[in-house]
């Protein structure tokens, strides 16, 4: 199986996570109704952020979407090697643990405020974002998800 093979096949299963997690948590849809073959498009060309990291000790992005590169100024490759950890400012990272210990027990978080960096180091405050867990059709953990709507640049 060569490598855009395995990608196209992770994007499926994975953007069918992405869905599902949130559909079950919020009992809506994260993106407009389409034709199953047409989700991973829609996902990766909507309108707004979505980023998901695995559940890895030091959690690393596993999924970001075209908008969520543009505003993090990443490639795919690179973003899919990043510690998630690396997207916050050194001085705000435990106030990002505590948001993700808060969301792995209770579910998800529907209103989260925060600043992150891009890769050359743009500052942005995220606001009303909604962070989520991922679980798989067997109930099995694997990682959480971001949906930014809104942020602000900020200056440097």
């Amino acid at each position: 199986m060569n490598s855009s093979t395995v990608q196209a096949d992770f994007l499926v299963r994975h953007t069918r996570l992405l869905m599902q997690s949130y559909a079950r948590l919020f009992v809506a849809p994260l993106i407009d109704h389409v034709a199953d073959d047409a989700n991973v498009a829609a996902l990766l060309h909507a309108p707004f952020v979505v980023v998901s990291h695995n559940v890895a000790v030091d959690p690393v992005f596993n999924y970001a979407n075209h908008k969520a590169l543009a505003l993090f100024e990443f490639s795919w490759d690179e973003f899919t090697c990043l510690p998630s950890r690396l997207s916050a400012e050194p001085i705000n990272q435990q106030d990002r643990e505590a948001l993700l210990a808060s969301v792995r027990e209770r579910g998800f978080i529907p209103n989260y405020q925060g600043i992150r960096r891009s890769k050359t180091g743009r500052r942005f405050q995220i606001n009303n974002a909604v962070v989520w867990n991922l679980y798989d059709q067997d109930d099995v953990y694997c990682g959480q998800a971001a949906c930014i709507k809104e942020w602000v640049f900020l200056p440097n």
